[in-house]
Order: C-alpha cells, then sequence, then structure tokens
C-alpha cells in the first residue's frame, strides 16, 4: 500500500523537494495533506498537481483566498488556523508527518503527531532545541518514530545502522562554514543580506540561510544531535567542511570512523527518511571522488558567536536552549530587514539570554511563556 504523507510547510524549500521525491515514486507515497504559512497560491497549485485529501493554510487571513483558489475541488478539504495543523496530522490514514515548517511554530503540531503515533521525518530543527527533552519522552511514550531528515543527522543516522550497543567515542557533525568563512570581523560589519543569502553549497529558505551564516545552524544541529542520539555535547565535535561533500560521521571506541557521503542534495536525506530501512532509486547527480577534495577545519567560535552560544545554552540546560531560539528569530528576521547588523544578531541572542527569566525542568507551557518574553526582550533590544 501506498504511505499516506502529510507535508507540514510544504512550500518551502524542503517541502518542494519532498513532492519531487514523491513525484518519483507515485507507486510507494500519497499525499494526504499539504500545508503552509502564506504562500496561497502556491499552496493551491502543489493542492491541484497532488490531490490531497486536505490542506492547511496556517495564516487565516489568507482562508478565503485558498477557498476561491481551490473552489472548483470540493474533493479537497480546506482548513486554516494552528488548531487545524494541530488536527489535520492526527488523521488515522497518515502514515508519514514531514514537519518542515521553519521555526518555533513547528512545535506543537510535531507534538501532536507524535501522541497520535505517527512515524515523524524531522526537518524542523526548532522542535528539539526548543523541547529536546520533552519530545523525546514523548516519543519513547507514544511509540513515534523519529527519523532525522537533516543532511548532518541523516548522514549519523546512517552511519549508526547496523551497529547496534557499538560504543560512541563521538560525533562529527560537519558544517560548511556559509559565505564568510574566511571573513574577518571588522568585514563581517559591512554584510548585507544579499551577502549572506548566497550561500556557498546549499539551496535553503531565506531564514535557514541566515542561521548558516552565522552558524547558529549547526549549533541548532549540536542540540538535535544530543536529544537524538543521546550523546553529551562535550562528545559531538564540529568540522567546518566547505565542499558538505561529508554529510556527517561517526567515531567509534575502537577509533574507527564512519562517514556518509554524496553531493548537496537533500532529496536523498528526505527520501531516505519516508523509506527507512530501504533504500530506493533517486534521480539526480552522483558524486565523483576523483573531482572532490575534503577539507577539514575547527570553527571560530569567536568570530561566530552564535555557535558558541548554542554550547553554552546546552550547558545551562533547562529553556536556556528555548529562549535563544526566540532571540534567534527575531534577530534572524530583522537582520534580513535590514534593522540590525550582522554581528548584531548574536549580541541580540547573547543579551536576550542573559535578561530571560531560568526555569530548570520546564513544562510545555513554560517554554511557551519563555519563547514569547524572550522575543519580546529580543524586540526591545534592537528598537
Amino acid at each position: 500500500m501506498k504511505k499516506q504523507i502529510a507535508i507540514l510547510g510544504s512550500t518551502g524549500s524542503i517541502g518542494t523537494q519532498a513532492l519531487d521525491v514523491i513525484s518519483q515514486h507515485p507507486d510507494m507515497f500519497e499525499v494526504f495533506c499539504l500545508t503552509a504559512n502564506n504562500k496561497v497560491e502556491q499552496l493551491a497549485e502543489q493542492a491541484r498537481k497532488y490531490n490531497p485529501d486536505s490542506v492547511v493554510i496556517a495564516n487565516e487571513t489568507h482562508y478565503d483566498t485558498l477557498r476561491q483558489l481551490l473552489s472548483d475541488r470540493p474533493d479537497i478539504k480546506v482548513y486554516a488556523g494552528k488548531n487545524a495543523l494541530d488536527e489535520v496530522v492526527e488523521a488515522s490514514t497518515i502514515d508519514i508527518v514531514l514537519t518542515a515548517m521553519v521555526g518555533f511554530a513547528g512545535l506543537s503540531p510535531t507534538i501532536h503527531a507524535i501522541k497520535a503515533g505517527k512515524k515523524i521525518a524531522l526537518a524542523n530543527k526548532e522542535t528539539l532545541v526548543v523541547a529536546g527533552e520533552l519530545i523525546c519522552q514523548l516519543a519513547n511514550q507514544y511509540r513515534s518514530p523519529i527519523i532525522p531528515v537533516d543532511s548532518e543527522h541523516s548522514a549519523i543516522f546512517q552511519s549508526l545502522a547496523g551497529e547496534g550497543d557499538n560504543g560512541v567515542e563521538k560525533l562529527l557533525l560537519t558544517a560548511s562554514g556559509g559565505p564568510f568563512r574566511k571573513m574577518s570581523m571588522e568585514e563581517l560589519y559591512r554584510v548585507t543580506k544579499a551577502d549572506a543569502l548566497r550561500h556557498p553549497t546549499w539551496d535553503m529558505g531565506a531564514k535557514i540561510t541566515i542561521d548558516s551564516a552565522t552558524m547558529m545552524n549547526k549549533g541548532f544541529e549540536v542540540i538535535e544531535a544530543k536529544w537524538l542520539f543521546g550523546i553529551p555535547a562535550e562528545r559531538i565535535q564540529v568540522l567546518v567542511h566547505p565542499q558538505s561533500i561529508v554529510h556527517s560521521a561517526v567515531q567509534f571506541v575502537d577509533g574507527s570512523i564512519k562517514a556518509q557521503l554524496g553531493v548537496p542534495d537533500m532529496r536523498m536525506p528526505i527520501q531516505y527518511a519516508f523509506t527507512y530501512p530501504d533504500r530506493v532509486s533517486l534521480n539526480g547527480e552522483r558524486l565523483d571522488p576523483f573531482k572532490q577534495s575534503l577539507e577539514f577545519y575547527e570553527p571560530d567560535l569567536e568570530k561566530f558567536r552564535c555557535l558558541a552560544l548554542a554550547f553554552e545554552a546546552m550547558k545551562i540546560g533547562g529553556n536556556s536552549c528555548c529562549v535563544m531560539n526566540a532571540a534567534n528569530e527575531i534577530a534572524n528576521r530583522a537582520f534580513l530587514e535590514d534593522r540590525c547588523s550582522f554581528p548584531s544578531i548574536a549580541a541580540v541572542i547573547e543579551e536576550t539570554m542573559q535578561k530571560a527569566s531560568f526555569i530548570k525542568t520546564p513544562t510545555l507551557d513554560d517554554y511557551l511563556q519563555s519563547d514569547n518574553e524572550a522575543r519580546a526582550i529580543a524586540q526591545e533590544l534592537i528598537r
């Protein structure tokens, strides 16, 4: 039988590439639900092409527009709002929920999908960054498998396959280094959003591209890796690897290293999350090892302060990662809107972490309150 897939964030980079994977395997997959936040016209076009059972536009102001665009398709149910996102993932016919939404907004529907026992193809970093301990507890309680979609975590996941209880010494998490790897601190004050959006190897959405340029994205991935694989932060090493060919690796207690390599193509980890433990064919470029050099460098934690802040937040624990994420979302958006400089992103995050209330053992309500408080603090700092 075809696997029924719900794609949260179908109009984004991960969502559109997931639809390409589904298109290549119409005998294996079928779209049950598509969701978007604001891109209502694109969502309607996707609905016409993939014929889902339902579509959800998170921003309720676009509901009437979406209904009008699909007025001749009464077979497609149209919903709007955050509650609709939470409810649609609970549908009994869904096999896999791809969480490709960006930001804190992905937390609630992911929790609802987990409680419904769905297989989670996790592409929303903030879910584990904000509430990793809670998510892991719920996934275990409701027996909801979480398969990582991030290329780095997928690489680690693949490298661990078949290793059973063999001891892991450390995880080697690779990073491209972004477009400013060779710049001085002085030069960073002059970069623009156009500069930051020119990622050297990956084609991603604006928010995650800026996070990659600040290396906050890599900080998020360290936090994710901690929760996904049960490895403490001090045993996770970040390697700057400009070629983005080694997607990440695992070093075992005997000193051997297993890595997963491939061209930078997010469709591969997306498809692996859909088909695990099987592998199926995928059209696309193949890695030619004779044409690629492999370089690795240590990250500069002074220049890329966001990565250092992520390690600090993990060390502090409690709601610190939630606060850090909220401040980053505000500062990232401010930079994209030309309201703060590139280095100011880290400064806003650091000061917000210092000013926000600390909660040692947060509940879900605490996370929600911490997110709101941190956003307000960060907004005030940017003004």
